[in-house]
Formats: C-alpha cells, structure tokens, sequence
C-alpha cells in the first residue's frame, strides 16, 4: 500500500508540474509564441492525459497501453475537429471545450502527440521505477 501512496504523491506533483507547464505554453507571447501556443501545449496535452490515466491504472501493461490509447484518443479528437455539428461548437464555444476538444484541425499537431505520448511513456517508466524502488526499500 505504500508504493501506491508514494506513487500517488509523485503523480500529484508530476501533475503539477505538467498543468501549469501547458498552460504557461498555451498562453505565452513571447518569441515563438505560435509554436508554443499550438504545438508545444499539445505535448504537456498528452502527457497530462498520460499521467491521469496511470493515476488509476498502474500495471506494467499500462504504461505502454496509456500512450498508446492516449494519442488514439487525441488523433480521434483532432479528427473531430472536421465536423461542426452544434452542440461540438457550443462545447468548444467555452474555455474547457476549447481546451479539450480544440477548434481547429492541423496536421502538424499529429508528430507533436507522437512525441507528447513518448514523452507520457518515459514519464510513466520513471514513476513506475519509483513505485518498485520504495517496494523493495519497504
């Protein structure tokens, strides 16, 4: 139960670290401030998902399984994108909508999942390695 407890804290702080990372990201003016905006957020998108993901599923399996669902999830949203049926626009009309579920498709946001779940997946190893660590210490 301790490693689940350690874990747990270190998901928190990795969660807090990533959220305000994505926002700072999505909202930042300076030089290269498109990329950041765009694409650079998308990354701190994926691996947030990552990470509340593996909040409740913590097996071996699912860090390869979470990236994996993570960036099909997010390519099905992209893809979503492309229809505007009322209630999608009134959803993306609010903040959380916009966040969420995104306004508008780009091709470009794809490599930038890919390398946001990669990223979600190396996170997930080290929290895992954490985890056994204090077990075998325990």
């Amino acid at each position: 139960m301790r490693r689940n407890r350690n874990q747990t804290i270190f998901i928190i702080l990795s969660l807090l670290i990533v959220v305000p990372m994505g926002f700072l990201f999505k909202y930042y003016t300076g030089p290269a401030h498109q990329w950041f905006n765009d694409y650079g957020a998308a990354i701190f998108y994926e691996i947030f998902w990552c990470l509340f993901a593996f909040w409740f599923f913590r097996s071996r399996a699912a860090i390869i399984q979470i990236p994996i669902w993570v960036f099909v999830i997010t390519c099905i949203l992209e893809f979503l994108q492309l229809w505007h049926p009322p209630l999608l626009e009134e959803i993306r009309a609010t903040l959380i909508g916009k966040l969420l579920l995104g306004t508008t498709f780009v091709w470009w946001d794809f490599p930038h999942y890919v390398l946001g779940c990669v990223l979600g997946w190396l996170w997930l190893r080290q929290l895992q390695k954490i985890g056994y660590a204090k077990k075998s210490q325990g």
